[in-house]
C-alpha cells in the first residue's frame, strides 16, 4: 500500500513537470520572416574559442575563410572593424564567397597606431574596390573619448581624399547629436541604435518603434543643417543571454523578434542596416559580462542561435534538460525510497516535490553556468558551484527525511549542512555588494542560490505540515540544519544580506542616472530618481535576486534578535 502511494506521487510529479516543460517550451512566432532569409549586412569578427584581441590572439586565415562560408547564405554584406589583427585576407575570402564588405578601420587613443591603421585602410580599400563598397573610419571613438572631434575629422578627410568609396564614421546615435559637425564630414550617416543598451532601456515590444523614432530624429537634425544623406544603422541587435536592464530582457525569442521587426521598419522607411553580429564573442565577456558575449546569429561553434525564417524555440535543448532532471529526481527517489515508506501521503508528496524542484534547479543552473563560462577559471567555478549545490541538495533531502520521520539528524551531517549555508550566505554577500557597486555588466546569478533558498522554503513547508507557527524562532539556522550551535559572528550575515537589498537597488538606479542621455532627459535629480527606480523595479532578474538574499537572511535574524534583546537588558 505504501509503495502505491510512493509510485503515485512519482507519477503525478513527473507528469506535471513534463506537462509544464512541454507547455513552456513551445515554438513561438517571432514576426515575419527575413526576406529571402538573408540580411543586408552583419558585423563580422571571426574570433573562435580561445582567440581574443585582448591577449593578441587574432583569427587565422582559415578561420576567416570558413566563417565567411558560414554566413554567405545569411547576408549580402559584412561589416568589419579593423584592417589588421588577422583580418588582412578578408577581402580575398569575401570575393571567394560572393559577399561584399563595409570595411572599417579601428581608431584608438594612440596616434602612431592610428596612422598605421589609416594607411592600411586606404591601401585595402583601393586594392579591393570590387568588394569594399563603403568604408568606416573609426568605431565609437567619441563614445570612448579616445580623441577630440577635430582629430577624428582629420582622419575622415584623409581617407575621403585617398579613396573612391563613400566614407563615414560610426558611433552611437547620441554622438552625432552631440557633434553635429560630423553630418557635413561623412558621405553617409552611420549610427548605432541598441535599444537594450540605451541609457533608458527599451522593452522588446517598443524596440523597433524606438529605432524608427531615433532615425527620424537624426534625419530632422541633418535636414536642419541642410544635409540630406543616406543613413546606415551601423549596429543594431539584441542579446540572447545575460542580465536584464529595466524591461529589456535578453532572450533568443527577443533577439529574433527584434531583428525581424527592425528589417520591417528599415524596408518601410528605406534606410540601410547592419546587424550586430555574426557570431557570439566569448572574449567580450571580459569587458561586458555574459550579455556582451551573446549577440550573434551563430554561437561559438558556428551553430544557429535562431533561424531567420519560421518559428523560434527559446530553449531547443529543453527535452534533454527534462530527461536529465527526471533522471536525477528518480535517483533521489530511489536513494530515499526506504525512508519514504514510513511517511504519510502528504509528506511523501512534499518530499518528492522538493526533490524534483532541486533536480530542475540543478540541471538548469548547470546548463546555464557551463554555457556562460568563457575561461578556465569560470569553468572551475562552474564545477565547484555544481558540486556545492549537489552536496547541499543531498544534505537537505536527508534533513527533510529525518524531519518527516521524526528522527534526529546526525550531528556530523547537521554540521556540514550548517557549513554549507554559511558558505552560500557568504558568497551571496560578496555577489550582492559587487552588484551594488559595479553592476552594469554583471548578471544576477539567482540560479546558483535557488537550492539554498528552496531549502529554507522547504523548511517553511515542513512547519506548515507540522502545524507549527512560522516565526524567526522556527526558522533559525539551528532548526533548519539540526546543528544546535551558532557563533556570535553569524548574525552579521543577516545585516549584510538585508542591507544589501537597498544597496543593489541604489546601485542599479545610479547606473541609469549616470548615463549622459538620461541626465539630458531628466536634468533634475528629484525628477530622475523615480524614473530610475521604475526601471530598476521592472527588472525581474533583480527582483528575483533580492528575493533570494532576503530568504537567505532569514535563518540568521534569530541570532541577531537575541543579541538585540540581550543588549537592551
Amino acid at each position: 500500500m505504501q509503495s502505491i502511494k510512493i509510485f503515485s506521487c512519482l507519477f503525478l510529479i513527473l507528469l506535471v513537470h513534463a506537462g509544464f516543460a512541454w507547455h513552456h517550451n513551445q515554438s513561438q512566432d517571432a514576426g515575419p520572416d527575413v526576406p529571402s532569409g538573408k540580411l543586408r549586412s552583419m558585423s563580422f569578427a571571426p574570433y573562435h574559442e580561445g582567440f581574443s584581441p585582448n591577449v593578441g590572439k587574432f583569427p587565422l586565415p582559415e578561420h576567416v575563410d570558413a566563417d565567411l562560408g558560414s554566413v554567405a547564405d545569411k547576408t549580402y554584406t559584412i561589416r568589419t572593424y579593423s584592417v589588421g589583427g588577422g583580418m588582412q585576407p578578408t577581402p580575398e575570402f569575401a570575393r571567394k564567397h560572393g559577399v561584399e564588405m563595409i570595411m572599417g578601420g579601428w581608431l584608438g587613443d594612440g596616434h602612431e597606431e592610428n596612422k598605421i591603421e589609416i594607411a592600411a585602410l586606404i591601401q585595402a580599400a583601393n586594392q579591393n574596390q570590387d568588394i569594399v563598397k563603403r568604408v568606416i573610419v573609426g568605431n565609437e571613438v567619441m563614445l570612448r573619448k579616445d580623441m577630440n572631434i577635430d582629430t577624428l575629422i582629420g582622419y575622415i578627410r584623409q581617407v575621403k581624399q585617398a579613396i573612391k568609396q563613400p566614407v563615414t564614421f560610426a558611433d552611437v546615435w547620441s554622438s552625432y547629436m552631440q557633434y553635429p559637425q560630423l553630418f557635413n564630414e561623412v558621405d553617409f550617416i552611420t549610427i548605432h541604435i541598441l535599444p537594450y543598451w540605451e541609457d533608458e532601456p527599451v522593452a522588446i515590444e517598443q524596440a523597433a518603434i524606438h529605432v524608427e523614432k531615433i532615425v527620424k530624429q537624426i534625419e530632422d537634425k541633418a535636414h536642419s543643417m541642410g544635409v540630406n544623406k543616406p543613413i546606415l544603422i551601423g549596429e543594431s541587435g539584441w542579446p540572447a543571454v545575460g542580465r536584464q536592464r529595466g524591461a529589456a530582457v535578453p532572450s533568443v525569442v527577443n533577439e529574433t523578434r527584434f531583428i525581424r521587426d527592425l528589417i520591417q521598419v528599415a524596408n518601410r522607411h528605406g534606410f540601410d542596416y547592419n546587424i550586430v553580429e555574426a557570431f557570439n564573442q566569448p572574449w567580450k565577456s571580459n569587458n561586458e559580462g555574459v550579455v556582451g558575449a551573446n549577440w550573434g546569429l551563430l554561437n561559438i561553434d558556428r551553430e544557429p542561435v535562431f533561424p531567420l525564417t519560421g518559428p523560434v524555440f527559446e530553449n531547443s535543448d529543453w527535452q534533454l534538460e527534462l530527461v536529465w532532471s527526471m533522471m536525477v529526481f528518480l535517483l533521489a527517489a530511489t536513494v530515499f525510497f526506504r525512508q519514504l515508506k514510513t511517511m504519510s501521503f502528504t509528506k511523501i508528496l512534499a518530499f518528492l516535490t522538493l526533490a524534483q524542484l532541486f533536480s530542475i534547479c540543478l540541471i538548469t543552473m548547470t546548463d546555464l553556468l557551463w554555457h556562460t563560462s568563457y575561461s578556465v577559471w569560470q569553468q572551475i567555478y562552474c564545477v565547484l558551484m555544481v558540486v556545492g549545490n549537489v552536496l547541499l541538495s543531498i544534505l537537505l533531502l536527508q534533513r527533510y527525511s529525518d524531519l518527516f520521520n521524526n528522527r534526529p539528524t546526525a550531528e556530523n551531517r547537521a554540521r556540514v549542512l550548517r557549513t554549507g549555508y554559511l558558505f552560500f550566505a557568504g558568497l551571496a554577500v560578496l555577489k550582492t555588494y559587487h552588484l551594488a557597486f559595479d553592476a552594469r555588466y554583471l548578471s544576477f546569478e539567482s540560479q546558483q542560490f535557488a537550492i539554498p533558498v528552496l531549502g529554507i522554503l522547504g523548511f517553511m513547508l515542513y512547519s506548515v505540515l507540522g502545524q507549527v507557527r512560522l516565526n524567526l524562532q522556527t526558522l533559525k539556522l539551528t532548526e533548519i540544519t539540526g546543528f544546535n550551535m551558532q557563533s556570535n559572528w553569524e548574525c552579521y550575515f543577516a545585516y549584510l544580506l538585508t542591507f544589501g537589498i537597498p544597496a543593489v537597488v541604489i546601485g542599479e538606479c545610479y547606473i541609469f542616472m549616470s548615463g549622459y542621455d538620461f541626465k539630458q532627459a531628466h536634468a533634475e535629480l528629484l525628477q530622475g530618481i523615480p524614473v530610475a527606480m521604475g526601471y530598476s523595479l521592472q527588472n525581474q532578474q533583480l527582483v528575483s535576486w533580492l528575493f533570494c538574499i532576503l530568504i537567505l537572511a532569514i535563518p540568521f535574524w534569530h541570532r541577531t534578535s537575541e543579541k538585540l534583546v540581550s543588549a537592551h537588558y
